[in-house]
């Protein structure tokens, strides 16, 4: 984790669709890993798509708010790195 990079933070969590809102202070693309770590999550995963405002995007950049499924349960304010 010491060469991780932190590209954001969830700002919201939908547990019945398991997808986390996230913040970017970096950009993100599909296929790219991701580490989320917060006080009870700690998990990597492989970005299987994002999108924004319900349209499926290929990259995102730093400012942009993405809706991402996630494989394990996430809370606010959870970071995510790369």
């Amino acid at each position: 984790m010491e060469d991780e990079k932190q590209i954001g933070k969830i700002i919201h969590f939908y547990p019945k669709i398991s997808v986390g809102i996230i913040e970017l202070t970096d950009s993100l693309s599909v296929g790219e890993t991701i580490h989320i770590k917060g006080a009870s999550s700690d998990f990597e995963q492989t970005v299987d798509s994002m999108q924004v405002e319900h349209e499926n995007i290929e990259k995102a950049k730093k400012g942009d708010v993405i809706g991402l499924k996630v494989t394990n349960e996430a809370k606010e304010g959870d970071l995510v790195y790369k």
